[in-house]
C-alpha cells in the first residue's frame, strides 16, 4: 500500500494534519498492522479544503454519497455527527493502490494541542507529522476498543517507567 503519496500530496498543499491511529503507532516503533490512515485536521474551512483537494487529486473518493467538499463545512460535519453518528469521514482509492483515509469530523483533542506536541518523522524522505505518544494514548483511551487497549500497553512501554 502506498501511504507515502498521501502525505506528499498533503504536504504539497501545506495542509495542517496530524497522523493518529495505527499508522502513527507504527511510526513510533510499535510492531502492528493497519489498513488505513487516520488524520486529525485543522478544521478551518480553507485548511479542510486543502486536505480534501489533496485526496481528490490522488483519485480518492468519499465513502458517503456526498460531495467531498461538504466535509469543509462545519454545520454539515456536525449534522453528520448528530444525525448519522459519524466520527470520521472516509475516503477510499478505487485503484486500491492506497489505503483508505479517515478524517475526524470533530477532533477529540483540540487540534492546536495535537499540532504543538506532534513530532515529525520521515518516510521515504517525506515528512509526516504524527501525534505524540502521550496524545496517542489519550486518543486510544477515548476510543477504548480492544485494539486500542493493546496499543496503549505497547505505547506505554515505549515511554518507559513513569
Amino acid at each position: 500500500m502506498d501511504f507515502v503519496s498521501i502525505f506528499r500530496a498533503l504536504n504539497q498543499l501545506d495542509a495542517r494534519y496530524v497522523l493518529v491511529g495505527g499508522l502513527a503507532v507504527i511510526l513510533h516503533g510499535v510492531d502492528r498492522l493497519t489498513a488505513d490512515v487516520d488524520l486529525t485536521l485543522d478544521l478551518a474551512p480553507e485548511q479542510a479544503s486543502r486536505v480534501v483537494s489533496a485526496l481528490q487529486a490522488l483519485g480518492l473518493k468519499p465513502n458517503a454519497p456526498v460531495q467531498p467538499q461538504d466535509f469543509t463545512v462545519e454545520s454539515i460535519r456536525e449534522s453528520w455527527r448528530i444525525d448519522k453518528g459519524m466520527t470520521v469521514f472516509s475516503f477510499w482509492d478505487p485503484t486500491h493502490l492506497r489505503p483508505s483515509v479517515d478524517l475526524f469530523i470533530r477532533n477529540p483533542i483540540p487540534f492546536a494541542e495535537l499540532w504543538a506536541e506532534s513530532v515529525m518523522v520521515e518516510l521515504d524522505a517525506v515528512p509526516i507529522r504524527i501525534a505524540s505518544i502521550a496524545h496517542l494514548i489519550r486518543l486510544k483511551e477515548i476510543s477504548n476498543r480492544p485494539r486500542d487497549i493493546s496499543d496503549i500497553k505497547l505505547l506505554r512501554e515505549l515511554l518507559g517507567p513513569p
